[in-house]
């Protein structure tokens, strides 16, 4: 398997990597709405459906033989903390999507456990987001969202989905569980996108 790193270090220096508002952290916290589900990747799944109703699937021997990236990034937290340097493994969003007939404009994660969230679809092309599997060289860990994760560095955690099941292509927007809840529906850390008043 083919692995492309891609490297994100934010914007410019060191100093410049952390977004207003937020304090860095060596840890990595776990913040989680619910219980943690457990979920065997013999029976694990990956579904897209398109807003015309077509699904592909993805066993999860066959998300590990498509094209995998590396990417390397930072991490923001709504609730004020940022990670540094993580390294990932998965399979790029753009993958997934290649030759999908659509012209939805917004897409809906949703997960074991009842989570969804909301993002434009734009936000998950162009090498910006993936389906995680790996952390640290290492099976992503349970708490932190495994087997798999939608991974979207560039907004605020949230919107990383833990315990991805799969994506819904939508012709319009539909609020997932926290921008239901009062949080920023698009979520730019740069842009303290927080709340839906911010």
């Amino acid at each position: 398997m083919a692995v492309v790193s891609k490297g994100f270090k934010g914007r410019g220096g060191h100093d410049d990597r952390l977004p207003p508002g937020q304090y860095l952290t060596p840890g990595f916290p776990v913040l989680s709405a619910g219980p943690t589900p457990r979920v065997d990747t013999a029976g694990w799944t990956f579904t897209l459906v398109t807003e015309a109703g077509r699904e592909r699937v993805w066993t999860w021997d066959e998300l590990l033989d498509l094209p995998q990236s590396a990417p390397h990034t930072d991490l923001h937290c709504v609730t004020g903390w940022s990670k540094f340097d993580t390294d990932w493994q998965g399979v790029s969003i753009d993958v997934l999507l290649d030759d999908v007939d659509t012209q939805a404009e917004f897409a809906e994660a949703y997960c074991h456990g009842g989570y969804t969230t909301n993002l434009p679809l734009a936000d998950l092309r162009g090498g910006r987001a993936w389906i995680v599997h790996t952390f640290d060289g290492d099976p992503l860990p349970a708490e932190h969202g495994g087997p798999a994760r939608l991974l979207v560095p560039h907004l605020y955690l949230w919107k990383s989905a833990k315990w991805v099941k799969g994506l819904r292509l939508l012709d319009r927007d539909r609020p997932g569980f926290w921008e239901r809840a009062g949080y920023h529906n698009h979520g730019d850390p740069w842009r303290e996108q927080r709340y839906w008043n911010s």
